[in-house]
C-alpha cells in the first residue's frame, strides 16, 4: 500500500517515519527548496509525547533539554508565582530546537527504504488514484485552497517574537517561566545550562516593539545574568480550526487542521496526538487485512475533530482569561489562581491535561 505526504515539515517527517515502520511505501512530496527553520525557533514537547517519539519514531534524548518545573506569573500579581507545575524526579516536558529535530528526522528518513522524497512545484500532478491515502500537511498549495479553505479563524492582532539568550552558566537550568505581562505573555524556556529560548507574544499596537523587544526581555528576565540576546525573529499570531478534515482519500493534517496560540506550547503536541490516533486507526485496519482508503479519513475526523476543537478553545480561553486581568490591571485573578494552584487535585489535573490533552 502506498501513501503520499504533502509537505516536509516536522509533522510530515514524523508521520512518514511512523508509516514506514508499518512497511507502508511513503512518498514525501515537497517543494524544490530544502526547508529551513529559524535558529531561534524551539518547541516544547510533553513527557508522554517524548516517550512516544523515543519508542516509536526516533530516540531524541541527546538533542532535547528536560524541564523539571514550570512557574507561572502575572505582572499584576506582586507576591510571586501564581501556579507551579513540577516533578523533581522526571521531566515535566522538554525543549528542543526545531532545526535539530528536523535534521535528525531527515537524516534518518533519507536512509529508509520505504520513504522517497519527491521534489515538485506542481501539486496538481499528484493523482489520488495512485495512492491509498494522501495526507496534506502543507498550508499553501492548490489542494489546500481547493478543499481545505473553510476554517474557524481568530486573529490575535499580535506577533510572537522569538530569540535565544546567552547567560552565565546555571548548573540546573531546568525551570521554565511564563509571565503574563500587560503587553502579552512571555516565556523563558531553557535549552542548555548557558542558553534559554524566549518567546514573547505582543499585541500589535504599533511597530515600536520591534525596537524595544530586547529591553522588554531584560525587564521581565526572571533570573538570568544575560550576556547576549541573539537575533530576533517574529511571526504573526492567529488560531484556526478546519471545518472539514478530508476530501475523498485526501486527509488534512498538522497546522492545516489546527493552529493555537503558543502561550501553552501545545500546537505541536496536538499534532503528535493526531499522529498517535491515526497510527492506531491504521494498525486496526492492517490487523484486519483491510486496505487503507477514504473511510480511515472519516474515522479519524469522527474521533479527533471535536477533541481538537475543545482543546483549542480551552487554550484561547486561557489567553483571554489572562488578557482580561492585564486590561483591568487587577491582581484578583492572580490571588485566586495562587490559592487554587496549591490544591493537589487541581494541580494534578492540569498537569495531566497539558501532558495528554483530552485523552487523559
Amino acid at each position: 500500500m502506498k501513501v503520499c505526504i504533502i509537505g516536509d515539515g516536522l509533522v510530515s517527517l514524523i508521520l512518514a517515519k511512523v508509516l514506514a515502520i508499518k512497511a507502508l511505501s511513503v512518498d514525501i512530496c515537497c517543494s524544490n527548496k530544502l526547508k529551513k527553520y529559524s535558529q531561534t525557533r524551539t518547541i516544547g514537547i510533553t513527557k508522554s509525547n517524548i516517550n512516544y517519539l523515543n519508542r516509536n519514531v526516533l530516540n531524541i534524548e541527546k538533542i532535547l533539554w528536560e524541564i523539571k518545573k514550570i512557574k507561572i506569573y502575572t505582572e499584576n500579581f506582586k507576591k510571586g508565582e501564581i501556579l507551579n507545575f513540577s516533578n523533581l524526579n522526571e521531566q515535566t516536558f522538554s525543549i528542543i530546537k526545531n532545526e535539530y529535530l528536523y535534521d535528525a528526522l531527515r537524516k534518518n528518513l533519507v536512509r529508509n527504504k520505504f520513504v522517497k522524497f519527491n521534489k515538485t512545484k506542481n501539486f496538481k500532478k499528484i493523482d489520488k488514484k495512485n495512492y491509498n491515502l494522501i495526507i496534506n500537511c502543507d498550508l499553501n498549495n492548490i489542494i489546500t485552497k481547493k478543499f481545505f479553505s473553510k476554517k474557524i479563524k481568530k486573529n490575535y492582532f499580535s506577533f510572537a517574537y522569538t530569540t535565544i539568550i546567552n547567560h552565565k552558566r546555571i548548573i540546573k537550568n531546568n525551570i521554565a517561566s511564563q509571565i503574563f505581562t500587560n503587553k502579552g505573555p512571555i516565556a523563558f524556556l531553557p535549552i542548555s545550562n548557558m542558553q534559554t529560548s524566549v518567546v514573547y507574544s505582543l499585541k500589535v499596537e504599533n511597530q515600536k516593539f520591534d525596537n524595544d523587544i530586547k529591553s522588554l526581555i531584560l525587564k521581565f528576565n526572571p533570573k538570568y545574568q544575560i550576556t547576549k540576546i541573539g537575533a530576533i525573529s517574529k511571526f504573526e499570531l492567529n488560531s484556526s480550526n478546519l471545518r472539514n478534515y478530508y476530501k475523498d482519500n485526501i486527509l488534512a493534517f498538522g497546522d492545516l487542521l489546527h493552529k493555537v496560540h503558543p502561550l501553552a506550547g501545545q500546537g505541536f503536541n496536538m499534532s503528535l496526538r493526531d499522529i498517535i490516533c491515526l497510527s492506531r486507526l491504521i494498525d486496526e485496519r492492517l490487523d484486519l487485512g483491510l486496505a487503507l482508503d477514504a473511510t480511515i479519513c472519516h474515522d479519524f475526523e469522527k474521533e479527533i475533530k471535536d477533541k481538537n476543537l475543545i482543546f483549542s478553545t480551552g487554550i484561547d480561553f486561557i489567553y483571554e482569561f489572562f488578557n482580561f486581568e492585564s486590561k483591568t490591571n487587577n491582581e484578583l485573578i492572580g490571588k485566586s489562581l495562587s490559592i487554587l494552584g496549591k490544591n493537589k487535585i487541581f494541580n494534578s489535573f492540569f498537569k495531566k491535561l497539558a501532558d495528554n490533552g483530552l485523552r487523559i
